[in-house]
C-alpha cells in the first residue's frame, strides 16, 4: 500500500509563516516528524490532525492512496 502526500507539507507550512524552526520551537511538530516529511515518509495520525487544523482541511486533502 502506498500512501503519498498530495503536496509538500513543509513548504505549505512555510507559506503560512511556520518555518521548521518555528514548528519545533512552538511544539507544533517534533524533529522526527519534520525529518519524516522531508524524506516523504508516513507520519502519525496525530500529525495529520495537526496539518488539518493548520490548513483547515480534511485528511484526504493531504494524503492519497496510490496502488503499487
Amino acid at each position: 500500500m502506498a500512501i503519498k502526500y498530495k503536496f509538500d507539507v513543509l513548504a505549505s507550512f512555510k507559506e503560512i509563516g511556520y518555518s521548521s524552526y518555528r514548528l519545533r520551537k512552538e511544539k507544533i511538530l517534533g524533529e522526527a516528524t519534520i525529518q519524516q516529511l522531508r524524506n516523504g515518509e508516513k507520519v502519525s495520525w496525530s500529525s495529520i490532525e495537526t496539518f488539518c487544523k493548520h490548513f483547515n482541511c480534511q485528511p484526504g486533502d493531504i494524503i492519497e492512496y496510490v496502488p503499487d
